[in-house]
């Protein structure tokens, strides 16, 4: 898949789900535009999906990946599976844990329970972030995972993520510098992505509000391919992009974009509809006065197939910006 992308100037939404019917959001929109594209949990997405009683992250993103190669095996795209941010000090209980899992499954013949995970060591100094990156690169390798790294923060939070509102400026950009360290320090032990910063901020902002420098990419890769060769490019990730114009967008795919996470745009793209189905439906949804209100209105399956709808028609969108739309490979491999 990546190499797909890379070849053909395009990238993969990652869609962050927590819940089966966002899982089943994005394999919708995903096959009714004809698009390969990945699905990703977050710690907090996991601990939501173990339930109330226990909040155990691991055994709830477990699940849904389980629950996700299940549903996947009705459609005829290629999904990849991901775990999104995951701070340093998280990962020895977070993705070690998810590394043996995928290493069991492998063992039995199966699949890998996920084709790539995030390690966000970002946080720390350069020297620092790759040391803990090797470590987990050559766990991933063992096991075919590819490793997600980043140097430079993404400004903003977003569940646990490393930024802040107040992150100095000139941390909010990855210089070719810190590139070509980053290729250095984790070529030689296996596949990588890399989220490179150009300005990014997590969170939802107005068009315009965030200031991208996706040059940054371009300077990056060119000092990395002048020193190590065509064959050296990134394959490099877009976190942060809510507020994002077209034009921007599509400018990145150019400098070795091929994956572009979405998070909050879809996260409004589903409850939009359930706060419609609310108001328009509130003497039903509502027992009022003694009444016993509209058991077709108040059945969750009624606002929550709206709301699976409106997601899947974001990341429909994001499938066209991206422009992996009709490039699904599924009838290739």
């Amino acid at each position: 898949m990546l190499d797909a992308a890379q070849e053909g100037g395009y990238a993969y939404p990652a869609i962050n789900c927590s819940s089966l019917v966002t899982i089943n959001a994005a394999l919708k929109a995903f096959a009714d535009h004809k698009s390969d594209g990945i699905i990703q949990f977050s710690t907090g997405a996991g601990q939501f999906a173990s339930g109330l009683n226990h909040k155990n992250t691991v055994l709830g993103t477990i699940a849904l990946a389980e629950l996700t190669h299940t549903l996947a095996e009705q459609y005829d795209v290629l999904i990849a599976l991901n775990t999104d941010h995951c701070r340093p000090h998280v990962a020895p209980d977070f993705l070690a844990p998810l590394i043996e899992a995928t290493a069991k499954r492998r063992a039995r013949g199966e699949n890998n329970l996920f084709q790539n995970h995030m390690l966000d060591a970002s946080e720390l100094p350069l020297a620092e972030n790759m040391e803990i990156s090797k470590e987990y690169l050559k766990l991933c390798a063992e096991n075919e995972i590819i490793l997600e790294v980043e140097a430079g923060v993404v400004g903003g939070e977003e569940e646990g993520a490393a930024g802040t509102e107040d992150t100095p400026a000139e941390d909010l950009y990855t210089t070719p510098e810190d590139m070509l360290a980053v290729y250095e320090a984790l070529h030689p032990l296996g596949r990588f992505t890399f989220a490179a910063t150009f300005g990014n901020v997590h969170g939802h902002y107005k068009p315009g509000a965030v200031k991208l420098r996706p040059t940054i990419l371009k300077e990056g890769q060119n000092a990395v391919m002048a020193k190590y060769g065509a064959d050296s490019e990134f394959d490099l990730v877009f976190h942060g992009g809510s507020g994002s114009t077209l034009e921007e967008i599509r400018e990145t795919l150019d400098y070795g974009v091929i994956k572009m996470n979405v998070d909050t745009d879809t996260q409004y793209a589903f409850t939009r509809p359930i706060a419609e189905h609310m108001f328009k439906n509130y003497d039903g949804v509502l027992k009022i006065d003694g009444e016993i209100g509209n058991k077709k209105a108040y059945d969750p399956r009624a606002y929550l197939k709206a709301a699976e709808e409106g997601m899947a028609a974001r990341i429909g969108v994001a499938c066209d910006d991206l422009l992996a739309t009709g490039k699904s490979i599924a009838g290739q491999v």
